[in-house]
């Protein structure tokens, strides 16, 4: 068989102009690797582009195209030579999925066949998904290793699961093909530059943007659901990981892709485990004062503790994650600050040439 030259194929990012997409692309770029960015902008802004372009000095290839127009990412798969797809594009909000079962259904899992088809017809045989701690549910140990029973308790956590199943059974009708499944926890903070982090619409669904908005002045409070969990302080467990670390992961699954691994599965955790509260200390130390917050009932669903057991992707991708949590605080807060209203207010309209039925 003859080597594949990567140096001159593409990698091929969707959801790129999101939160972990975006830093991700940012470490590819700077690694030299070529990339394509697919993303349709619905939860997302074009400013992101223009910031990754900003920190790397290079150009980045982007096409504002949705994952459900299969026509248009047969075109952008004609025009690149892509080796590898990293596929962050999907609705992402646990509360949200519960309400508009079939919206997440549709787009997540039909998205992702379109994308394997295109993939299909072109030949493209190495895939990295965006996978979360969701799917263990409720884990009957901690740390969770891989081998943990999987059983999410919500559409979005299912979406993920039926995914990597799909991705599962494609690795074993084909040999030739990869899928790295990377289960992220959960991932906060913002690149050192303070030019690129999460800017979500609307309300925070997650704890620490949410944090940061009060530290900014946009949120009057932090609401803690539950006090009465079995930890230290009451309040439940969560493994933070630097978003940055978790790019690193992606470009570290990469390099696995290309030893023809079949399906290989990694959690992106920390290892340790944070509380509500000492998340809530650390966010303090970064702003340089106590931010307000309110103790609630627990909410329906969530779970005592999440926390990985990494210890597969540090020996098999010789990966780990790096940063602190008090580093994790102090980037999310320089974002904040210079960003007060994340990319809102920017222009999120791509350049005509960036329009897929441009091509």
């Amino acid at each position: 068989m003859m080597a594949t030259n990567y140096d001159s194929k593409y990698v091929l990012v969707t959801g790129g102009a999101g939160y972990i997409g975006s830093h991700t692309v940012v470490e590819l770029l700077e690694q030299g690797q070529n990339v394509v960015v697919v993303d349709n902008l619905y939860n997302a802004s074009y400013e992101a582009i223009r910031r990754i372009e900003q920190i790397t000095g290079k150009k980045v290839h982007f096409f504002k195209c949705d994952i459900l127009n299969l026509d248009g990412l047969r075109k952008i798969f004609n025009k690149f030579d892509v080796w590898s797809v990293i596929h962050f594009a999907g609705l992402k909000a646990v509360g949200e999925s519960t309400q508009i079962p079939l919206a997440y259904y549709r787009n997540s899992i039909t998205g992702t066949l379109n994308l394997l088809q295109a993939m299909n017809e072109t030949n493209v045989k190495n895939f990295v998904f965006s996978s979360s701690a969701t799917v263990y549910g409720n884990p009957p140990v901690i740390p969770i290793p891989e081998t943990s029973p999987i059983g999410s308790t919500n559409p979005y956590g299912r979406t993920k699961t039926f995914i990597e199943q799909i991705l599962m059974d494609l690795c074993a009708a084909d040999p030739q093909f990869n899928a790295a499944l990377l289960r992220y926890f959960n991932p906060a903070g913002a690149h050192p530059s303070g030019l690129m982090g999460e800017s979500p619409n609307g309300v925070p669904n997650n704890l620490m943007p949410f944090l940061s908005q009060v530290a900014i002045g946009k949120r009057d409070k932090l609401r803690v659901f539950g006090d009465d969990y079995p930890t230290k302080d009451g309040t439940a467990i969560r493994d933070y990981i630097h978003v940055v670390d978790v790019s690193s992961g992606h470009l570290a699954a990469l390099e696995k892709l290309k030893t023809n691994p079949g399906c290989v599965v990694y959690n992106l955790g920390s290892g340790e485990g944070s509380t509500v509260l000492e998340m809530i200390q650390a966010m303090n130390r970064a702003v340089g004062r106590k931010l307000p917050y309110e103790l609630c009932p627990r909410r329906p669903g969530d779970v005592t503790n999440l926390t990985a057991d990494p210890s597969k992707a540090n020996t098999e991708l010789n990966w780990k994650a790096e940063k602190t949590l008090d580093e994790m605080c102090v980037s999310l807060w320089n974002w904040q600050t210079k960003n007060p209203n994340g990319f809102e207010g920017f222009d999120v309209n791509p350049p005509a040439e960036c329009l897929v039925d441009n091509i």
